[in-house]
């Protein structure tokens, strides 16, 4: 009986984990799952060949529950494979966890191990997938706070040490005392982290009003992309009744994807959108297709009626099978769903546009879970960020709310607003803090306005979050070869 609990402890814990993400947020059953996860590594000290099950089974329950809307875009096959792809990263964590856990006070380097593990998922193959880091989960939570120092990697490793603490004192094992120093130690830490960031926030360098527009798309579908002449159309409406209000912000904000018409190569669509940059009279950041000699790209352009078309971002981390395809001839011997898949090309800027004397981060869609994206943007300046997507493609599922909890991460973690423009929704205004001021619905027309403060501040984690990363990771790659060597070394002895 005691493998089927432990498969049962596994698969729940791994559920819990996905209950701390959008649009659930439970955030403390994101500690409760790592609680889970080394209770079943550690209990009755399973071999290294049940713990890569134990792993696994975490890891697929998890990736099941939070990824289905990879199934709205390609079907039920690619997102499943998916799911299974980076649930096979989890037999890492669990023959590691195995041999961690043996150790008395495994429990305290356990968290090195899932932070390495989930390092390497975010880096290969492809640029790797970030989008299940156990730290989006903590967003309305203590532990957000230390983004501020050390990013997503330190807010997983303090969620995954809260959660095997929490282990430690219900497996006692003669830690009972210490897992609760611990626990509440992280959580302590945590807190008054968040206090000392709110109680010595920098001072504000100006403000900017800054506009968000949500044309929302003719209909749910992948198919939308075939109508983006009234896309375009809906936005630059949305934007003229916003003039029309006598609204006159500094900065608008429109979704990537709203001008799939390249502005550069049809005089109309150009004219169109200048013609609402001069009723708003304000630049307009304009998600939309350019071209040269080396490819496509998705570029987010600023187009001003007074100076013409000014700085652009060109996206330079691309989604893998969607907006490129890697290996493209070997997939297509395997699946035609590879003609889904678009050919940009990536860009190579430094993330920020100047709007109005206000620079402004960048990282379009995709490019939100990419440490370096925002990093780079506010080393190069950047007072204020923006996260234009398109989630249209996704109807009605949790991953646009997903994606926001990623750009209230950034927010707390660069110590800067954060504006959102979707196509569809959700668009949101999220101040330094994390909070959000303004959002609006799924599949509507709408627009966002508010005053938002500039910074100029780099906190910890802009300078120094990827060498923590990076440290994090390399500890849990010692530890856990030193315990895998110690555990070789002990069946020898028994044998």
């Amino acid at each position: 009986m005691v493998l089927p609990v432990q498969l049962l402890l596994a698969a729940v814990s791994g559920w819990l984990a996905y209950t701390s993400y959008e649009p659930l947020g439970w955030w403390p059953a994101g500690i409760l799952g790592i609680a889970g996860l080394y209770g079943a590594v550690s209990w009755r000290e399973p071999s290294l060949r049940r713990g890569a099950l134990l792993g696994f089974v975490h890891g697929v329950t998890m990736y099941l529950f939070a990824l289905p809307w990879i199934g709205e875009l390609v079907g039920t096959f690619p997102y499943v494979a998916l799911a299974v792809s980076c649930a096979l990263y989890a037999i890492l964590t669990g023959i590691g966890g195995v041999a961690i856990a043996r150790w008395r006070f495994g429990f305290l380097v356990f968290p090195l191990l899932y932070v390495a593990v989930e390092h390497l998922r975010s880096s290969v193959p492809f640029g790797g997938f970030a989008w299940v880091r156990l730290a989006w989960g903590q967003i309305d939570g203590p532990l957000a706070a230390l983004a501020s120092v050390g990013g997503p990697a330190l807010v997983t490793a303090a969620t995954a040490l809260a959660g095997c603490a929490l282990a430690a004192i219900v497996l006692a094992r003669g830690t009972r005392v210490l897992g609760a120093i611990v626990a509440v130690t992280v959580l302590g830490a945590s807190v008054a982290t968040g206090a000392v960031t709110a109680a010595t926030a920098p001072a504000d360098v100006g403000m900017v009003e800054a506009a968000a527009i949500q044309g929302n798309v003719p209909r749910l579908g992948l198919d939308f992309n075939a109508q983006r002449r009234a896309v375009l159309a809906n936005h630059v409406r949305a934007t003229r009744e916003l003039a029309a209000s006598g609204a006159r912000p500094d900065i608008v904000i429109w979704p990537e994807n709203s001008s799939d018409v390249n502005p550069f190569k049809d005089p109309l669509a150009y004219e169109e959108i200048h013609g609402a940059s001069a009723a708003i009279e304000a630049p307009i950041l304009v998600g939309t297709i350019t071209e040269d000699s080396h490819g496509y790209y998705n570029t987010m352009q600023v187009i001003d009626a007074e100076h013409g078309a000014g700085d652009y971002h060109r996206k330079v981390f691309l989604q893998p099978f969607g907006e490129y395809m890697p290996m493209r001839e070997f997939f297509a011997s395997i699946t035609d769903l590879v003609d889904l898949a678009s050919n940009f090309s990536p860009g190579d800027g430094n993330f920020t546009v100047v709007m109005d004397g206000v620079t402004l981060g960048v990282a379009t869609c995709y490019e939100v879970i990419v440490d370096a994206a925002y990093r780079t943007a506010v080393l190069n300046g950047a007072q204020i960020l923006t996260t234009p997507t398109n989630n249209a493609t996704f109807g009605f599922s949790d991953m646009t709310y997903q994606q926001l909890a990623m750009s209230r991460m950034r927010a707390i973690e660069f110590d800067r607003a954060v504006i959102v423009a979707a196509t569809s929704g959700v668009s949101a205004i999220v101040h330094p803090d994390g909070s959000v001021s303004q959002d609006t619905e799924i599949f509507e027309s709408a627009t966002l306005l508010e005053t938002l403060p500039l910074r100029d501040s780099v906190t910890l984690s802009a300078r120094f979050g990827s060498s923590i990363q990076w440290g994090l990771s390399m500890m849990g790659v010692v530890v856990t070869l030193l315990a895998l060597a110690m555990n070789r070394r002990s069946t020898r002895r028994g044998e």
